[in-house]
């Protein structure tokens, strides 16, 4: 299966065709823009029809299963996808446009406090109305998370281009800072793709993210939590 999103997050529809159906509403399709539940990235929705006959099915939950990415799908009308079925797909696009733009924030924010601190990334949950990162960190001031969102905003509003390449495993290996995450760099992976935002950021992501940082808008700060020992979490939110 050829993951299309992995080099344009832009794609919004598709042609493909379908590889394997389960229990009558899991599809794997020979190549997908559907983004699957992963790396704190909520999956994709949308529809695919059928070219042979119009039928349509809602697309409810992508994820990723035994290498395998797998389309939960609900048929409008006693339909059923079948394996050699050619099949036209479309993303909610606005769904999927926001998070992008959050998660390309995510980085940018992770890059502020990773410089002032040093705090690496203990997990993250990107969402439509709000998203948060968790952090490890000793010295705790949560007077100065505001100002890290902020400056994050400041660094999105000048207009960073966002660039996709990949390298391999050994030459990520020797490139510091490449994983801003506390668990570092993805095991069992040969090739590894960088996302860089010129100036800002340089790291390993799977993600989907916008070509500018210009397209975030304005980071806004929610709140931060202390969530015991090292950890902590910020709340954040893109403005409308």
């Amino acid at each position: 299966m050829k993951a299309l999103y992995m080099d344009d997050s832009y794609l919004r529809e598709f042609e493909a065709v379908v590889t394997k159906v389960s229990d009558g509403k899991y599809v794997v399709l020979d190549q997908t823009a559907f983004y699957p539940n992963s790396g704190g990235q909520p999956y994709d929705t949308g529809s695919i029809t059928r070219l042979a006959d119009g039928a349509a099915f809602r697309v409810v939950f992508v994820g990723k299963f035994g290498g395998d990415i797998s389309h939960e799908v609900q048929a409008e009308g006693p339909y059923e996808l079948k394996e050699g079925d050619a099949v036209r797909c479309s993303i909610d696009w606005e769904r999927r446009y926001r998070l992008m733009r959050s998660h390309t924030a995510a980085h940018i924010i992770s890059s502020v406090i990773n410089a002032h601190t040093g705090a690496l990334i203990t997990g993250n949950q990107l969402n439509i109305d709000k998203s948060r990162i968790d952090f490890s960190l000793e010295d705790y001031d949560p007077g100065k998370m505001a100002g890290f969102v902020e400056e994050a905003s400041e660094k999105a509003a000048a207009g960073a281009d966002v660039h996709v390449s990949y390298i391999t495993k050994d030459e990520a290996e020797k490139t510091e800072g490449l994983s801003k995450l506390a668990k570092g760099l993805p095991p069992g992976i040969d090739r590894i793709r960088i996302v860089d935002i010129e100036g800002i950021d340089r790291q390993a992501d799977g993600g989907t993210h916008v070509k500018n940082t210009k397209e975030i808008g304005k980071i806004e700060f929610l709140k931060s939590e202390n969530k015991g020992k090292s950890n902590r979490r910020l709340y954040y939110r893109l403005a409308e």
